[in-house]
């Protein structure tokens, strides 16, 4: 059976990104992290945790609100990966590779971990 990837917007992406590095941690201090880096109110928070939990990306447990992650970044990460490439380079992971690689001159050690990275693939 395939499992079905969860979309998550931008704004749901700052809550999971939290998680991830958190752990699992109270919706308050969610909501507290958040106010302090973007100035987003407690109430727009919790929203976003809400839509998080009925995607199935975080867990609610008691006591007090606490958030898991129910989706590793890893996950997430691929799927917006496949979306991009699907998307805007017409499947051809060559075709985003070579996008990235032209935007800026690469030093000869990061050449180098490219080719290694190449390399373990094969």
């Amino acid at each position: 059976m395939e499992q079905k990837t969860v979309k998550l917007f931008n704004s749901e992406l700052k809550v999971m990104d939290i998680l991830w590095k958190e752990g699992d941690v109270q919706a308050r201090y969610v909501a507290d992290i958040l106010a302090r880096e973007l100035g987003w109110n407690k109430n727009t928070t919790y929203t976003l945790i809400k839509r998080c939990i009925k995607k199935g990306a975080i867990e609610r447990s008691e006591p007090h609100f606490m958030c898991h992650a129910l989706i590793p970044k890893e996950e997430v990460q691929e799927a917006e990966t496949n979306e991009l490439i699907n998307k805007i380079y017409d499947g051809s992971v060559e075709k985003l590779f070579a996008a990235l690689l032209s935007r800026k001159k690469l030093s000869t050690e990061q050449i180098e971990k490219l080719k290694q990275i190449v390399a373990d693939l094969e």
